[in-house]
């Protein structure tokens, strides 16, 4: 608090001592604007200062009270976490073992689980190895206790009391005992039997959620996460190879975009029509897995054949505008090759968020955890949560979308910096020196505020869709109120979809104009307006290009993905991690190509300032090079009307802000 009023005080001792000299009063009224945008902005980033301190609140907290190692590393029934040295629990006699050597829970009836009071009713022990044979008698456990070290029964009981103890039976697990392995991260002993495989994760999933649907799929996702993992990489490689092509675009480059565009929609529609028609005449889809995969792939099949239809009427529209967008993208790469390593901006970006996405989930974890140990009657450990938890929980989700709508706006207006920089240029074959280094030392010295306003409404809009999403989970059985929350998640939705541009075009004007957030965003709807005749005809086929090759890159994935999630169809719900796998595919090629996107907005709204604040005479030149001016008259067939072309200032608008190209 005392930076902002320091910084408000010596823009106010600037202004008073402008008074005292006898300077005009136009001096005076020139800097009030830029009080009023320094104070603002810094009481926004305040605001973000203090969100984040509550955030490194929680997570102290979330360390010092949770046991995030509980859930990593495991543990057993009686308090002790494998892998580590324990403290006794009062009232448990088989609490505070040292389990350094023993990393693996191990659950004695790992093929029969079941919830009991929202905790698995088998005993658990810390194992040193899991059995990799089946083992079909107490003398083979017995024997693979001595030859390997690993005992599978209660702590208290001898090996050699394995086969003369009477109650061997209750303290050794149910016979046979499947073969095993360990889970790479959670270090569980994961049962290989496909049926014991498939009830052990589903009933792990449903500590977590008690829906029987919710634990289906997250056991389907845990099933396949190898194969999840390798089409993640496949969707990051075609993205990838999918900026380089537009970089590097040429017509016959678009031409085969546009013809494998419509041969994985076809190709994918076609092959999902088939596999629900191959999985609803088998007569073996008894399992409950099975059904929802025919249920979820119906729904697949009819939405992919929605998209199909709707994708190639408007490339069959929009062909004859196939040349002006080559055209674009050669401008629009032109310009980006002007500015070193703005390719890269969504890499870092993306590592960026994955370093923050992964903190998240730790302090999430940690909270998760958080509780103390109490003893019950039979000697075991429960773990109790902490009130006040729910909240915390709550206020670190709203800390995950706003800060990641924060990094995202920061990329934004990095690009958008970078592109006005070597827009308003006035020697085009000497760029400017570091444009991107430049942008970022610009965003963090004067523009952090604006990029914390801009994210936060996206916040507030995205939050009660999230709530409401909520409320009709819980709700649902209630006919009346569906239709009530649909029609209000899709209010927040189309919402949210008309704010994003709105929000990058207000980024753009206040790196070139250096406003505040609700000053620019006033001034780019204005000027956007006034020239949408001229751009919006361009500035659309131009996203609808790059909305086809974001297709490419779903359509190819999804299309590996069927063909390697088919292969164990009876195990898990294969067609949700498919749905998952389409949506990381598609964030990805969004992420990359949104670079083009940005640049292309950028470069016309830069170019709407320049027409209206220049007029071309030797006092007041363009900025514009020839070659974007000539594409911009013929593809909207205005070379002739371009003489009689309005060169009102935007001075003279009702707002009475000038948009100037900074200098």
């Amino acid at each position: 608090m005392g930076e902002l009023r320091s910084s408000c005080g010596r823009r106010a001792a600037r202004c008073s001592a402008l008074k005292d000299s006898g300077d005009s009063a136009s001096e005076l009224q020139e800097w009030r604007p830029v009080i009023y945008r320094k104070c603002t902005d810094t009481l926004w980033l305040l605001l973000f200062c203090l969100f984040w301190a509550g955030l490194m609140f929680i997570t102290g907290y979330a360390v010092m009270a949770g046991a995030a190692e509980r859930l990593v590393l495991g543990y057993d029934s009686f308090g002790n976490i494998c892998g580590r040295k324990n403290a006794p629990v009062k009232g448990a006699p088989l609490s505070g073992q040292d389990m350094t050597n023993k990393k693996y829970v191990f659950f004695l009836n790992s093929c029969n689980l079941e919830m009991q009071s929202h905790k698995i009713s088998s005993l658990c022990l810390c194992v040193s190895s899991c059995p990799r044979e089946q083992l079909n008698s107490l003398e083979d456990l017995q024997s693979f206790a001595r030859n390997n070290g690993s005992f599978l029964c209660i702590y208290n009981l001898n090996v050699s009391s394995y086969t003369q103890n009477s109650k061997a039976a209750q303290l050794c697990p149910t016979l046979p005992v499947p073969p095993s392995k360990s889970f790479p991260l959670f270090n569980r002993c994961v049962p290989q039997n496909p049926e014991c495989y498939s009830k052990y994760a589903s009933v792990l999933i449903s500590m977590v959620n008690e829906m029987d649907v919710f634990h289906r799929i997250l056991s389907g996702i845990l099933a396949g996460r190898d194969t999840v993992i390798g089409l993640s990489v496949l969707a990051l490689a075609f993205s990838f190879i999918l900026v380089l092509a537009f970089r590097f675009i040429r017509t016959l480059l678009v031409h085969t975009l546009i013809a494998l565009v419509v041969f994985g929609l076809l190709f994918v529609s076609g092959v999902l029509w088939w596999l629900y028609y191959d999985y609803r005449n088998d007569p073996s889809t008894e399992l409950e897995t099975e059904k929802e995969n025919v249920k979820f792939l119906l729904g697949y099949a009819i939405f992919s054949t929605i998209v199909t239809v709707v994708l190639l009427s408007l490339i069959f529209v929009l062909r004859k505008r196939l040349r002006f967008t080559v055209q674009l993208f050669r401008i629009v790469g032109k310009i980006i090759g002007r500015i070193p390593f703005l390719l890269f901006q969504p890499l870092w970006t993306f590592l960026i968020l994955v370093v923050f996405w992964v903190f998240w989930v730790a302090v999430l974890l940690s909270l998760g955890t958080a509780g103390t140990a109490q003893s019950t009657s039979g000697g075991q450990v429960e773990y109790r949560a902490l009130s006040g938890i729910c909240y915390m929980a709550w206020y670190h989700f709203v800390g995950l979308i706003w800060t990641s709508e924060f990094i995202l706006a920061c990329q934004q207006m990095v690009i958008a910096g970078a592109v006005v920089t070597c827009y308003f240029n006035r020697n085009k074959n000497s760029p400017p020196p570091h444009p991107v280094l430049s942008s970022i030392s610009v965003l963090f010295c004067y523009h952090l505020g604006t990029a914390v306003k801009g994210s936060f409404l996206i916040t507030v809009l995205r939050i009660p869709r999230i709530v409401l999403l909520f409320l009709y989970n819980i709700l649902k059985q209630k006919k009346n109120t569906k239709c009530l929350f649909k029609c209000c998640f899709c209010w927040f939705c189309c919402h949210e979809s008309c704010l994003r541009p709105f929000n990058q075009h207000a980024y753009t004007t206040t790196a070139i104009n250096g406003t505040n957030f609700c000053t620019s965003a006033k001034d780019a709807d204005c000027i956007l307006a006034r020239n949408s005749a001229k751009l919006a005809s361009i500035s659309c086929f131009g996203d609808f290009l790059l909305f086809l090759g974001k297709v490419f890159v779903v359509c190819f994935t999804v299309f590996g993905g069927l063909m390697a999630f088919n292969y164990h169809r009876e195990l898990q719900a294969w067609v949700v991690p498919l749905l998952l796998v389409g949506f990381f595919a598609y964030l990805m090629s969004h992420s990359f190509l949104s670079v083009f996107e940005v640049t292309a907005n950028a470069m016309f709204l830069c170019f709407a300032v320049d027409m209206e604040t220049n007029d071309g005479t030797a006092e007041k030149p363009y900025f514009v090079d020839q070659e974007l001016l000539t594409f911009v008259s013929q593809s909207n067939k205005l070379t002739e009307g371009q003489k009689h072309r309005s060169t009102r200032p935007f001075h003279d608008n009702e707002d009475g802000t000038e948009l100037q190209p900074m200098t």
